[in-house]
């Protein structure tokens, strides 16, 4: 089986992280090689950078912000997405580069041409095959990471935002949508679990369906 690079994005609260482990567990339940990581996060070099950055309490600059996400994609494309995708295997990352062009770039307000060229020097021009937008309203995305306070998933900086922040960076991620429809799928994120995951199943199959036929 051919390689494929997958990845879920969304605003905070939006579920995507629950969708990817339901995905992943099918997946591999029919045979197929997936694995599963993240950004920031997803080599030891990453898992360093998200400790210090997202579970800090220190203030941290809008452009420390971006070149360390970049720091962080970097590693993660050389050393695990790269190889995955070159042996076969079905790498499903939880956020990418759009992640960086919607919260970085539209949220935090950097120029786009700064944005895409950070973003291109740290991918190498790597796009995934399928990206996966769980959408929701911010209203309902605060109040779901309002609740981590009580629950038992970890709150980190990001939580803290406004809801005009998070408008900006949906209305990003809208905008990509739009630009790009056949990478690009937009799921509703407000349906149960068992709808969503469905719809995430459906969609999926497709792109995977494309290397047998």
């Amino acid at each position: 089986m051919k390689g494929r690079f997958i990845t879920f994005e969304g605003i905070d609260g939006s579920g995507k992280s629950t969708q990817l482990r339901i995905l992943a567990g099918s997946l591999r339940s029919r045979g197929i090689d997936v694995i599963t990581t993240c950004e920031p996060g997803g080599t030891p070099l990453g898992r360093h950078l998200r400790e210090a950055f997202l579970e800090t309490e220190e203030t941290v600059s809008p452009l420390a912000e971006l070149l360390l996400f970049a720091a962080d994609r970097a590693q993660h494309v050389e050393f695990l997405i790269k190889p995955a995708v070159a042996a076969g295997r079905v790498v499903i990352s939880d956020r990418y580069a759009d992640a960086t062009t919607s919260y970085q770039g539209a949220g935090r307000g950097f120029n786009k041409s700064t944005v895409e060229e950070i973003v291109r020097l740290a991918t190498g021009g790597l796009k995934p095959d399928l990206t996966l937008f769980f959408d929701i309203s911010v209203e309902t995305a605060i109040r779901r990471m309002q609740s981590r306070e009580v629950g038992e998933a970890k709150r980190n900086r990001m939580d803290g935002e406004t809801a005009d922040f998070y408008s900006r960076v949906r209305q990003a991620y809208m905008e990509i949508a739009a630009s790009e429809p056949q990478r690009f799928r937009v799921i509703d994120g407000s349906g149960s679990i068992e709808q969503i995951q469905a719809a995430v199943s459906s969609i999926v199959d497709e792109v995977l369906k494309q290397d047998v036929q």
